[in-house]
């Protein structure tokens, strides 16, 4: 159910309050790095600003490594952990789909409701064409079942996948972050100069 829940370690109840304060501190997080601009965020796409890739990939790697160690020392049992299922043709159409709002809107459906919430009107009116592409998706459901369930690759971790152990797709993971770390702020040095470049004409 949330965040607490494995073993019945905690209440049902108070386990949705925790999943609440864990919310509000996620959006706080979001703010503050700057996600509730529109121009911040789309800037990943061309080149001027790499925050959020930066702080996803910060996020992701951390996450991972913390359940990696706490799954090492017995403090958690990741067999526990559910791994959503792959359908890897509906992935690259809603992939392909998100991208393209997320271009021309600026926003995630996530950090949409961080704008929102400190007042930013592109922010509410990204989660109002949210809620029409859940109302068009879910009524129309019939029409693109076939294609949502097409490419069912079932639950695997991407090491599973590979052939890896858990520890060796960790640190593959960790190089890649550190690689794009490095391309990140490569690009945007670049983008820089390009900047400089045209105030001075």
């Amino acid at each position: 159910m949330g965040p607490l829940s494995v073993n019945d370690i905690i209440s049902g109840d108070t386990n949705f309050l925790l999943a609440f304060f864990i919310g509000i501190g996620f959006g706080f997080v979001l703010e503050q790095a700057g996600f509730s601009s529109s121009r911040r965020l789309a800037g990943v796409f061309y080149g001027y600003d790499m925050t959020v890739l930066k702080v996803f990939f910060t996020g992701a790697v951390t996450a991972m490594l913390g359940m990696l160690f706490f799954g090492l020392f017995g403090w958690m049992d990741l067999s526990l952990i559910y791994v959503n299922p792959t359908f890897l043709t509906s992935a690259i159409f809603g992939g392909v789909i998100m991208g393209a709002g997320f271009i021309l809107g600026g926003y995630c459906p996530g950090t949409s409701f961080c704008g929102a919430a400190i007042g930013k009107v592109d922010a509410m009116l990204f989660i109002g064409g949210l809620f029409i592409g859940v109302y068009i998706w879910g009524f129309g459901f019939d029409l693109w079942k076939d294609m949502y369930v097409a490419g069912n690759m079932g639950s695997p971790k991407l090491g599973e996948w590979l052939g890896i152990s858990d520890g060796v797709m960790a640190l593959a993971i960790v190089i890649i972050a550190i690689g794009a770390f490095f391309v990140a702020e490569w690009v945007e040095s670049l983008s820089a100069k390009k900047e400089e470049s045209q105030e001075l004409k």
